[in-house]
């Protein structure tokens, strides 16, 4: 419900005061609403419709995603400058907040450094994999998997003769952001 009430006052260009005005609702009562930390009540949803020029259903809709299975035969495949494949798995879910992709990196490659704010979970299906996290150094294994905070700077190598085959899963959704830019 928060990201609703978030993406339809961004549509309308209200700041976070403006909705509060518009409502009688507090400021920060509303940017709790959006971060989902305070459920909102019937009286202050129908401020908040009135002031969001939207139904009050708008606020219970659940989207269905269209694509929620991928088949084998059909990888979809993301268009990237890169040596390494990269099979996207996720849905076309509104506001995805995750990515979940299958990676195929070949031999003695290296990725470049980087962070953002976030988590990221690796999973090592085939193959070795050298990562850097922060101060921690790890080699991949078959089965071997990380889970960390990604705003520490990593990175990885595939440093074998040998294809690697990566399952990642990383939030926010950078595919999603890229879409709304």
């Amino acid at each position: 419900m928060g990201e609703r009430i978030k993406t339809r006052r961004k549509e309308l260009g209200l700041t976070l005061r403006e909705l509060a005005e518009r409502s009688e609702l507090s400021a920060p009562f509303i940017s709790q609403a959006e971060r989902d930390l305070t459920t909102p009540s019937l009286v202050s949803l129908l401020a908040l419709s009135e002031a969001l020029e939207v139904e009050l259903g708008y606020f219970m809709y659940i989207p269905e995603a269209t694509q929620i299975v991928h088949r084998a035969a059909k990888p979809k495949v993301i268009a990237i400058d890169s040596p390494v494949t990269y099979h996207d798995l996720s849905s076309n879910l509104e506001n995805r907040r995750l990515d979940v992709m299958y990676m195929r990196i070949p031999a003695g490659h290296v990725f470049p450094a980087g962070h953002w704010n976030g988590e990221a979970v690796y999973y090592l299906l085939k193959g070795e994999l050298h990562v850097t996290v922060g101060q921690t150094k790890a080699l991949l294994k078959e089965g071997d998997s990380m889970h960390f905070d990604s705003r520490l700077l990593h990175c990885g190598r595939n440093l074998s003769s040998e294809e690697a085959l990566l399952l990642f899963v990383g939030t926010p959704s950078e595919f999603v952001a890229k879409k709304r830019k």
